[in-house]
């Protein structure tokens, strides 16, 4: 998979474009630092048939290989959707932050949400930031994600990042130290949708800097698979 790097704080340095690999991917869920918009997402996901985790937050293996920059992927059937995060990422010893979306089939995430998230691929962004670029005013970067209703494209999601753990937290908690093992990936956790949770067949998302002035984007579209039984 190629990555463009931005080694700089500068948006105008032009990225350096490595070749990485991903042997390990992990997705944590319930990551929200506010309780009442954690237990809403709860609520949230209980609607369509999903129990409430076993812990808070909770982190989820699922295939190196299921984690993308292409922009379409293949699902099965129609009942699944995407998710906005932030991904954390250790490459060439260093933490760098991404931006991906935790698509996941909802009909299999109602009696088993491990298999749901292994159902489908994750889709990232080909570009990071350096982590020491961003750690000094952290909670300001933005996350949004976009779907597309009716010809309209949709704002679906909305927020910073300090919804979320901190990153240090998350790491420590799955990993009992300080970093991440080399190529490993991390998506961080989500919000709430805007309107609900619901399929699309266009999904869109970024991550701003509204200090260095600088966004990341990517978008993906679904081709669904037939369910014959």
């Amino acid at each position: 998979m190629q990555i463009k790097f931005h080694t700089g704080a500068s948006p105008d340095a032009r990225p350096e474009t490595r070749d990485v690999l991903v042997s390990q991917a992990i997705v944590a869920g319930w990551t929200g630092r506010d309780r009442v918009a954690l237990e809403k997402h709860i609520k949230e996901l209980e609607e369509l048939g999903v129990a409430r985790p076993a812990s808070t937050p909770i982190y989820y293996r699922v295939s190196a290989a299921r984690v993308t920059t292409d922009t379409k992927i293949q699902t099965t059937g129609a009942a699944s959707s995407g998710e906005v995060e932030f991904v954390l990422a250790q490459w060439g010893g260093e933490m760098w932050v991404g931006v991906g979306s935790d698509h996941t089939d909802r009909e299999v995430e109602t009696y088993n949400v491990t298999v749901s998230k292994q159902m489908c691929e994750k889709p990232v962004a080909g570009e990071v930031w350096r982590f020491a670029d961003v750690a000094g005013h952290w909670d300001r970067i933005i996350l949004r994600s976009y779907i597309f209703e009716n010809g309209a494209r949709v704002l679906y999601q909305e927020g910073t990042v300090n919804a979320m753990l901190d990153p240090a937290v998350l790491i420590e908690g799955y990993a009992g130290k300080k970093a991440l093992d080399e190529n490993t990936i991390m998506l961080c956790g989500t919000f709430a949708a805007k309107g609900g949770i619901r399929p699309a067949d266009v999904f869109e998302f970024e991550m701003e800097d509204p200090v260095l002035g600088r966004t990341i984007r990517h978008g993906y579209e679904l081709d669904k698979l037939p369910v014959l039984g």
